[in-house]
């Protein structure tokens, strides 16, 4: 699946992709906030990432500005199973964004279009959270329409070596935002569009 918003392009991660990957999420201020991502992150763990399977019902995008020029990778979100349920049915949104394209409001775009692509795919409500000590996180969670449980809970990071206080959130009744523009089928298989990407994200 892929989608698009007034500034952004949302796909899934291709093992072409892991030099740009490691470029925007190779900095520990990014890579701290993130509960599964270690820490130093290189190509290796990359590529890594781009080839765990991914379920049809727990999207995984890479985000890329498509505007001013050339598309670049900016970040990425994506919907997982929640730490605190052992059952794996909680389900969360999460997201980062790489060091210099913060404060531009790509978190806050992109995460209105995953919402809105799990209520497509009828996914039940999504739960969030954020690190206590990343609170530009939690603004985003807010204006997405995510409320604050009330609830704090210690989450495991991998780059932290060690658990944090994470601030819990649910998904409210709206995010506010225009319907999502899939694209798939032709895409999906266009070889010509995936090199394209794959020149202009490197």
């Amino acid at each position: 699946m892929f989608a698009r918003t007034e500034r952004l392009l949302l796909r899934p991660g291709w093992q072409e992709d892991a030099p740009a990957l490691t470029r925007a999420i190779g900095e520990e201020a990014v890579v701290r906030n993130l509960s599964r991502a270690p820490w130093p992150y290189g190509e290796a763990e990359a590529q890594q990432f781009l080839s765990l399977p991914v379920d049809p019902n727990q999207p995984r995008f890479l985000i890329f500005a498509r505007t001013g020029g050339a598309p670049r990778l900016v970040g990425g979100c994506g919907i997982a199973p929640s730490q605190d349920d052992d059952r794996g049915r909680d389900l969360e949104l999460g997201y980062w964004i790489a060091r210099p394209y913060w404060g531009l409001g790509f978190a806050t775009e992109a995460g209105r279009q995953l919402v809105r692509i799990a209520r497509a795919m009828n996914l039940p409500r999504l739960g969030a959270a954020h690190f206590i000590d990343n609170p530009a996180s939690g603004a985003v969670l807010r204006k997405l329409g995510f409320k604050p449980t009330g609830q704090v809970a210690q989450r495991h990071s991998v780059a932290r070596g060690g658990a944090a206080a994470c601030a819990l959130f649910e998904e409210g009744d709206g995010d506010g935002s225009n319907a999502v523009t899939p694209m798939r089928g032709r895409i999906c298989g266009d070889e010509d569009f995936r090199e394209n990407i794959r020149l202009m994200a490197a």
